[in-house]
């Protein structure tokens, strides 16, 4: 009886083995398995190829291999013409198999003395030591196949270009780093590395791959949630900042749930209060809690920001992944007995958001009160952005940064949940604290979401109704955020008021 014959591997599946072995088998053997490709990473797939495109401008001339959807020897057929004629350039998604492996190039450079040079186009904006094997087996593949391979580089987005809003310049616009050294360094665990790849795959099972850094680095596993199954709650990788050691000294010792830890277990400070919440199943609060709050005067306001960040910057001023902010969401309140006031923006169409942006803003912030956020970071990081592109706002922007308070880390400081579940996300806290309210019903429940519906709405080509759907989901899911911190204030004002009730003033 003859052995089958040998899976066809491709340069993402190589690098899929490359990452998990456990991965590839599933890859290939196992499908049915993996998690669905959410809109987010279909997004970003997208993206990826429309800065592959861009990238093709670089080499005017060029011809592409595939502009349908060609059949394997039809473009195996194609590249070899391609290459035959030396007035192309440089081939785009030239094609190449050697040993049962198959690649496609992003850019083959045609040089002098017919040699070639291997471009692999990444829409990062640096060189990652991952990309390294996935130039290797292309070198390995194209070179196997006879071409005289002289260099190799990966082309990558430059964080430093500013875009002038009118054209791209894929010259600056793209970092071109040689990597030749380091991919013929590879050459010879190329092979190697396939053998072991094609001898996992014709096992009746997976590999035994224990669930660790591999299934998110440098690449969330497809199988994550298969090789990763939910947690029980309060389980003891749910304390913040758990060190290695640690957590195997509770494995050895049979402990899987917080509940279960001896008092008599090294914890740190933050470990034994959320150790304490979940024993009590009581809401821990610290003793300085009232005092941190008395800082908090009237007019105060809360704001959430919502941003896109694509790889192509989109308008004048703008770099690579820098961020578009497109929407904000403000509630004030005047005095403590005032009614709570909402206000809210959200670009509605292709143009520039950016200065209507700010200037909608800083009309409803006024120049006193303190301004509540949750991850302040975030939002003075795109103020900042702000006042470079628009000068005029500077000094109301620096007012703005200058009464920002964080409402994270007061909470990671003074507040634990035994349903925080460890995280001290504001779509985990605002149901622990204030059960009435969360992100379930909302048809936009993340920023991720957001930057989606948002790009939907204004480039999708979607009909009126659509529009207006999207628009309503945005408004409710940023008006959700900025209120979900009203409400959560208003708890840990209750939780000080009882603590004073008890006798435990700060």
């Amino acid at each position: 009886m003859s052995s089958p014959s040998p899976v066809r591997l491709s340069k993402s599946k190589f690098v899929a083995g490359v990452q998990c072995l456990k991965r590839l088998y599933l890859e290939i053997r196992q499908p049915e398995l993996a998690g669905d490709i959410g809109d987010e990473q279909e997004a970003r797939l997208e993206e990826g190829q429309e800065v592959g495109r861009l990238a093709q401008t670089a080499f005017p001339g060029g011809k592409l291999v595939d502009s349908g959807p060609l059949e394997l020897d039809a473009a195996l057929r194609r590249t070899a013409a391609l290459m035959a004629n030396p007035c192309v350039p440089a081939i785009f998604e030239a094609t190449f198999q050697h040993s049962n492996v198959l690649v496609r190039v992003d850019i083959l450079e045609r040089l002098p003395r017919n040699r070639w040079r291997l471009i692999e186009v990444k829409s990062s904006v640096e060189l990652k030591d991952h990309y390294l094997y996935d130039v290797a087996v292309q070198n390995y593949v194209v070179s196997g196949c006879g071409l005289a391979v002289s260099s190799a580089a990966v082309m990558h987005l430059n964080r430093d270009y500013i875009y002038d809003g009118e054209s791209y310049d894929p010259h600056r616009l793209f970092t071109l780093e040689d990597v030749t050294k380091a991919v013929r360094q590879l050459g010879n665990d190329v092979p190697k590395l396939l053998r072991n790849q094609r001898k996992v795959l014709t096992d009746d099972k997976p590999p035994s791959v224990a669930a660790g850094r591999q299934c998110g680095d440098p690449f969330v596993c497809e199988f994550f949630e298969h090789c990763n199954p939910g947690l029980p709650e309060n389980h003891v990788l749910c304390l913040p900042r758990l060190s290695e050691k640690k957590k195997q000294g509770l494995l050895d010792l049979g402990i899987d749930l917080i509940r279960d830890i001896p008092v008599d277990f090294p914890l740190t400070e933050m470990q034994n209060r959320v150790a304490e919440a979940v024993r009590t199943g009581r809401t821990w609060t610290s003793h300085t809690l009232a005092r941190g709050l008395r800082h908090l005067k009237h007019p105060m306001y809360f704001m959430d920001f919502e941003s896109l960040y694509p790889a192509i910057p989109r308008y004048a001023g703008m770099w690579p992944y820098s961020h578009i902010p497109f929407q904000w969401s403000v509630h004030r309140q005047m005095a403590p007995d005032a009614p709570l006031e909402h206000f809210e923006f959200v670009a509605e169409d292709r143009a520039d958001p950016r200065r209507e942006f700010i200037h909608s803003l800083c009309r409803v912030l006024g120049r006193s009160g303190p301004i509540i956020v949750y991850n302040a970071t975030f939002e003075s990081q795109r103020l900042r952005d702000v006042a470079n592109w628009f000068p005029e706002y500077a000094n109301r922007i620096g007012n703005i940064q200058s009464r920002l308070w964080d409402l994270l880390p007061f909470i990671r400081q003074h507040v634990y949940h035994p349903e925080f579940q460890g995280s001290y996300s504001l779509k985990t806290v605002l149901p622990a604290l204030v059960p009435a309210l969360s992100y379930d019903h909302l048809d936009v429940a993340d920023g991720g979401e957001a930057g989606l519906a948002w790009e939907q709405m204004v480039r999708g080509g979607v009909d009126a109704a659509e529009r207006q759907r999207l628009k309503s989901a945005l408004l409710a899911y940023c008006r959700q955020d900025s209120l979900a911190m009203v409400k959560v204030l208003d708890r840990l004002s209750a939780f000080a008021t009882a603590a004073r009730v008890r006798g435990g003033v700060a």
